[in-house]
């Protein structure tokens, strides 16, 4: 089968294929809101200047049956700047498929092929991705190493007619009885919130400082954090309101949003993207109040999933782990050049996955050691 490639430039070019990659998207049982062209453009508004966007097409026919758009640049490990390749959104952006059909993948070597000739790196890194074992392990005879991991194991709730009954987890029924009680003593409402693209921009702001005042926004780690953060997110979320994909559950207080959990809706499961809260209120158990009402939602327009979308691999705390009833794994696989970067950075990889276990250990016995008492 005969797949031309093309490469562009720029996802914000007015000849971008924008229809041809829109019937990809739905083509792709397994894509999320994450490889949407609204959430790309977002994302390719807050590249690094050190940072080069390459989108590489193919195309069957007049059909469009790949989509990967790739991000090159250098980033720092163990010591040295390298040259690497990453899908773009990283690391912001939660589940990706892999946007490739059925006749896009005898061509996955060719694919391989013109990444390199195009964008040469020691390292190609696809983080986030689902089931791509099928089109991605033709990659790795050609590397001269490569690994496959799971970087997320994401809970998931399926939506039944029983969850508008009380939560029959006698803890978890037991804080959510005490955060409508304590929301109630406040005058504290439950709102939700379906945007369009006209009013995502006061939506932001109104949510955007809770985020600031809470511990994401003193740490620099919010998704609203920064100028460029900040581009990408109201270009995005402004675009996927307008194509009906977003959903805010908010927390309000006297006019005031104290709390909020902002999703994105794909076919009948919502993401659960981000949270925020003022510290202020965080003794209301908040969280859990307005993940009930996603599924309340969800009850009411004929959702199917709650998604926790990431988490953590070891050390996830989202409140979603006390509902689910499913979890979806994340892929990440690492590719290696041929080239002596290449060469170099995957045997440095290969030695700390040797040494990785022993150096734990090490750090776990010594954590457990008792303090030296000091000299009086």
């Amino acid at each position: 089968m005969t797949i031309r490639f093309d490469w562009r430039p720029s996802l914000l070019d007015p000849d971008f294929p924008a229809a041809d990659l829109a019937q990809l998207h739905d083509a792709v049982d397994a894509a999320t809101p994450f490889n949407r062209l609204a959430w790309l453009r977002g994302a390719e508004l807050a590249l690094e200047p050190t940072q080069r966007l390459r989108v590489l097409l193919g195309w069957h026919g007049e059909h469009l049956v790949l989509c990967l758009p790739l991000v090159h640049g250098r980033e720092r490990k163990a010591g040295m700047a390298w040259p690497v390749v990453r899908h773009l959104g990283f690391p912001l952006s939660d589940r990706l498929a892999l946007l490739a059909t059925a006749q896009a993948l005898p061509a996955m070597p060719r694919v391989l092929e013109e990444i390199r000739r195009e964008l040469p790196h020691a390292w190609l890194q696809l983080s986030e991705l689902l089931a791509a074992d099928g089109a991605l392990a033709s990659w790795r005879e050609y590397s001269s190493y490569s690994a496959c991991a799971i970087s997320c194991r994401a809970p998931e709730h399926r939506i039944v007619a029983a969850d508008r009954e009380e939560a029959r987890d006698k803890p978890l029924r037991y804080e959510l009885r005490r955060a409508k009680k304590r929301c109630a003593e406040i005058d504290a409402r439950v709102i939700r919130v379906n945007p369009d693209g006209e009013g995502m921009d006061a939506l932001l702001d109104f949510i955007g400082a809770v985020e600031q005042a809470s511990w994401k926004g003193a740490d620099g780690l919010g998704i609203f954090s920064g100028a460029r953060r900040q581009q990408w997110m109201r270009s995005a979320l402004r675009e996927l309101a307008a194509d009906g994909c977003v959903r805010v559950v908010l927390l309000e207080h006297q006019g005031r949003c104290i709390s909020y959990r902002l999703g994105l809706l794909e076919r009948g499961r919502l993401y659960d993207y981000n949270i925020a809260f003022l510290p202020d209120y965080a003794s209301l158990g908040s969280g859990r109040l307005l993940l009930d009402e996603w599924i309340r939602w969800g009850l009411d327009d004929g959702w199917q999933w709650v998604d926790a979308s990431r988490v953590s691999l070891s050390r996830s705390s989202h409140q979603l782990h006390e509902r689910m009833n499913g979890q979806v794994e994340h892929q990440r696989w690492s590719f290696y050049s041929r080239r002596p970067d290449g060469l170099l950075l995957g045997l440095a990889d290969r030695l700390w996955q040797t040494l990785k276990p022993h150096v734990k250990t090490w750090r776990e016995r010594r954590a457990a050691r008792p303090p030296k008492e000091s000299r009086p």
